[in-house]
């Protein structure tokens, strides 16, 4: 069946994954490839400039809440020179430090890596082993 009749018809394809649209949609790209070449931009635009999140915001016409959340997620980091003032409002949620990018400060982030338990199996023994929980089975 062609795409351009049936039951297509009143869809359209994202230029960038081709992922189905309805006719009506006002963007030719779906909201995730929308948000990705948003992100590529601001991150190109903060490469190029010293700025903070609200001259981000102010920018490209985006909520400072996103661009905040793009710097705890990781996905933003500021330069020294940028972290230095305090100018991100981003602090460590563990100390409360000022940080440039994620959620925790790197003393922070190192503590918490160190302090993580693995997996630790024990041998399979008789004590170990499974019972049964009905009293038909007990051992006299």
């Amino acid at each position: 069946m062609d795409k351009k009749s049936g039951l297509f018809a009143n869809y359209k394809e994202c230029t960038f994954c081709h992922r189905v649209l309805p006719k009506n949609y006002p963007d030719d790209c779906c909201p995730s490839c929308l948000e990705a070449q948003l992100f590529s931009h601001v991150k190109e635009f903060i490469r190029n400039s010293d700025v903070n999140e609200y001259q981000v915001a102010e920018h490209f016409g985006i909520p400072i809440r996103q661009v905040k959340n793009w710097i705890k997620d990781g996905r933003i980091e500021y330069t020294d020179k940028v972290a230095t003032g305090v100018i991100s409002g981003v602090y460590c949620q563990n100390c409360g430090a000022p940080i440039s990018f994620g959620s925790l400060c790197p003393k922070c982030t190192k503590q918490k890596n160190n302090n993580v338990h693995g997996y630790n199996p024990q041998s399979i023994n008789e004590v170990s082993r499974m019972r049964f929980l009905d009293n038909d089975n007990k051992k006299q």
